[in-house]
């Protein structure tokens, strides 16, 4: 596959996010605008009415080298991931989590003294996808075995050995985990979904293959299977062989026909005759 061809083969959301974070990147390494245009500052953007940070500083992962390609590969491998798996379908509600993940993120960053939000969006897919890929195995250098839930904290834990600050990617968990409880648990306890996509988004993206969300898919389960209960409980209250049905069937000849054998009447019915006392 050509670099084209892959290039096009990335669903629309991933696409267009890797391209955006490429060229904003790239700007800044060949000196057309510098990071001092872009990265987050809550007094610029509301003192001085510059918005365009409150969006520019997801797309910027650094000076263009090992660190940038190590970025790209994790945010083109599990945004592409979810937007083609969970979110198959539903381009509208995958923008509706990173524009709800951003909005966190973007609440959050003041606090923890972040000026680039991009590794923390990352982050935060990589939490949901983990959450949503349960019994996926994935082995970390070939040293360990763990399953895909226990990503994010290995991805930590391997960060601060090399003396990284754990702030971005904690506060990418945090994001995670705020909207995988919202989206994918609490509609199963309640059956009220909060994160609902607004229809001004759905009307964006036309929807080919409507895959339903992981809260409604939790709750039909969850109903099919009282169902099932239900039927087997109704299954173990009715006789369970043959031998229920003879007693039915003798008693009942025997009300009807008190003067013949009902043994001999059941044998001449069936062609066989049933073990004697």
């Amino acid at each position: 596959m050509s670099p084209d061809e892959w290039y096009k083969s990335l669903p629309i959301i991933t696409r267009y996010y890797v391209t955006l974070s490429f060229l904003t990147t790239a700007a800044c390494a060949l000196e057309i605008i510098t990071p001092f245009n872009v990265y987050f500052n809550s007094h610029l953007i509301f003192k001085k009415g510059e918005i365009w940070r409150l969006l520019t500083n997801f797309f910027f992962f650094g000076n263009l080298g090992l660190d940038f390609v190590f970025h790209m590969f994790f945010l083109v491998k599990y945004c592409k991931s979810l937007e083609e798996g969970s979110f198959r379908g539903r381009s509208a509600d995958f923008l509706w989590m990173l524009l709800l993940g951003g909005a966190l993120l973007t609440s959050l960053a003041p606090f923890v003294a972040i000026e680039f939000l991009g590794s923390s969006l990352t982050f935060m897919m990589v939490y949901v996808w983990g959450r949503r890929h349960q019994y996926v195995n994935l082995s970390f250098l070939g040293i360990f075995n763990f399953t895909a839930p226990y990503l994010p904290w290995v991805l930590l834990a391997f960060s601060v050995m090399l003396g990284s600050s754990p702030k971005v990617d904690l506060l990418g968990m945090v994001a995670g985990h705020a909207y995988y409880f919202l989206e994918d648990v609490y509609p199963r306890m309640t059956g009220r979904r909060p994160l609902k996509t607004p229809g001004f988004i759905q009307a964006v993206f036309p929807v080919d293959e409507p895959i339903r969300p992981a809260a409604e898919e939790g709750m039909q389960q969850f109903a099919a299977d009282q169902l099932q209960e239900q039927q087997q409980q109704q299954e173990q209250q009715q006789p369970a062989n043959g031998e229920g049905r003879l007693e039915q069937e003798l008693r009942q000849m025997h009300e009807e026909h008190p003067a013949v054998d009902g043994r001999d009447y059941w044998a001449e019915a069936h062609g066989a005759r049933p073990h004697a006392d």
